[in-house]
């Protein structure tokens, strides 16, 4: 029996209202039967995640972290509106089925949406769950061609022509990101002003393609088909989902594939080597031109950039944890990350033409 992604017991300082949230469920969908039964999903490290249980229904809730700093980057109605723009035309965005801003709930913002089920690899292949070399070069590929195919939608034609902004989406990317980076330093974070001022003085132009852009499409956000784990049928966590360069996208996705003597993905440590060895950076950018029909260019600034986001991203959320503000022990541990990220993206830039 090979193991699904579970709810479990909900950590400490992360419970919530249930009798409020289970009036205010009730009153909006219709034919629930049984009182509220919640669990918490324990992945992930930004929204929060639980399963609601009403007798023989389930359903998903995703609410913003506790004593975050960063309230744009926790938008509930954002990602619930790219939801349900995308669940139509995309099959792998699932269906929402409710949001609220009313705060007199449970205390913020959240959304609802369907349940789907199967399996999430965090780290290393399940021994039950057998994946052959072809399998996992199959999967590598489905990986990249479903990043693909919602890069393609045209986000106009569904109601997303105002969800972000294409022109001048790095620039702003690059100014956002480094002055995160600065709201959130702690006295232990590494000093990273020549990488800001490098991407500032490197920036690509615009995309001439922009689409739909997930954010954070790694294998922890994707659901597989547990009777054909080369399938995908489900991607979660749109929280940083936006209109944007699709380079940038894929680029990021492309850092958690280890290449050698790249100690900085260490700290990323979700990659089951399997797959790592079944495809490389080059292999799935040659797979994206194929579809794409376009060249890939300025990898050194991409990749440099990614992993820089990807280190303000935990610093974030390390400085939730060194002041306190949770008490989630896994975050301890982002402070060596974050030194390993940066380091990745001081040595692209000094590698770089």
């Amino acid at each position: 029996m090979i193991q699904k992604d579970k709810a479990g017991e909900i950590k400490t300082g992360e419970g919530l209202q249930e009798d409020a949230l289970e009036a205010f469920i009730k009153e909006n969908i219709p034919d629930l039967q049984g009182s509220i039964e919640i669990k918490q999903f324990p992945g992930g490290h930004s929204n929060l995640t639980y399963l609601l249980t009403f007798g023989d229904q389930e359903m998903v809730m995703r609410r913003p972290p506790f004593g975050s700093k960063v309230k744009s980057a926790h938008d509930m109605g954002r990602e619930y509106r790219v939801l349900n723009a995308l669940a139509p035309v995309f099959p792998y965005a699932p269906k929402p089925l409710l949001y609220t801003e009313d705060t007199s709930v449970i205390g913020c913002p959240f959304f609802i949406m369907e349940r789907l089920t199967g399996i999430i690899l965090r780290g290393e292949i399940p021994k039950n769950m057998p994946l052959s070399e072809d399998q996992a070069k199959t999967l590598c590929r489905n990986v990249i061609k479903a990043q693909y195919e919602l890069h393609s939608i045209d986000y106009k034609k569904i109601g997303l022509e105002n969800f972000g902004r294409p022109k001048g989406y790095i620039k702003r990317q690059v100014e956002g990101w480094s002055k995160r980076y600065e709201g959130s330093k702690t006295p232990d974070a590494p000093d990273c002003d020549n990488i800001t001022k490098w991407l500032a003085n490197h920036m690509p132009p615009d995309s001439d393609r922009p689409g739909v852009i997930h954010g954070d499409y790694k294998f922890d956000n994707i659901l597989l088909d547990a009777d054909n784990p080369t399938k995908i049928i489900g991607i979660f966590d749109w929280e940083m989902a936006t209109i944007g360069d699709p380079i940038a996208d894929l680029t990021y996705t492309l850092i958690f594939w280890p290449e050698r003597d790249d100690t900085s993905t260490a700290a990323l440590g979700s990659m089951p080597p399997i797959l790592s060895q079944a495809a490389s950076r080059e292999d799935l950018i040659g797979l994206y031109e194929e579809l794409s029909g376009c060249r890939i260019e300025n990898l050194s600034f991409y990749y440099s950039f990614n992993l820089f986001r990807l280190g303000v991203i935990l610093q974030q959320i390390y400085y939730r944890h060194y002041q306190g503000i949770t008490k989630d022990q896994r975050f301890g541990a982002f402070k060596m990350a974050v030194q390993m990220l940066m380091e990745g993206a001081h040595k692209i830039i000094d590698r770089s033409p």
